[in-house]
């Protein structure tokens, strides 16, 4: 199963939009936060794919959760935006929260920028930003075949 991960759109629609057409296999898109509008958008095309999303910091009217906790393929996915947990400072206070709920993927945004990290059992992914504000503008995916799991950053 192919699960596609985006954040931080601010806005830009064209290359997300691009970036989920590229990949009609996927069965489930992330959305990591700030542009919900974006995400919502697709949802409106894609009924046949799987939304997960949570709201960031410049989601300011959304009642959007700020994390959610999400089973695919037997595997617990924690989603967040990332500011909650401080992640430009350090990424311990959001690690020790996805081992709390014995997480085997934590997927974050934030930062605008990409990150992936395998450790002590843990995946850690953050997709970068979807955004013509940033430069590379990146997304993110996880395949998760036979119970294994393997995360993959693409710069677009």
């Amino acid at each position: 199963m192919r699960i596609l991960v985006f954040s931080d759109s601010h806005g830009d629609f064209t290359k997300m939009d691009k970036a989920v057409r590229m990949h009609k296999s996927a069965e489930v898109i992330i959305f990591c936060g700030d542009g919900l509008n974006e995400i919502e958008y697709e949802e409106q095309f894609y009924k046949d794919r799987i939304f997960h999303k949570v709201r960031g910091n410049n989601d300011m009217f959304s009642s959007e959760d700020k994390t959610k906790i999400v089973k695919i393929e037997n595997k617990t996915i924690l989603i967040t935006h990332g500011h909650s947990f401080f992640v430009k400072s350090s990424l311990d206070n959001l690690i020790n929260k996805a081992k709390s709920v014995k997480a085997d993927i934590v997927v974050f945004g934030h930062t605008h920028k990409a990150y992936q990290n395998y450790e002590d059992g843990l995946y850690v992914l953050n997709p970068g930003s979807a955004s013509y504000h940033s430069y590379p503008r990146t997304y993110g995916y996880i395949d998760i075949i036979n119970n294994s799991i393997i995360t993959n950053i693409v710069h677009y």
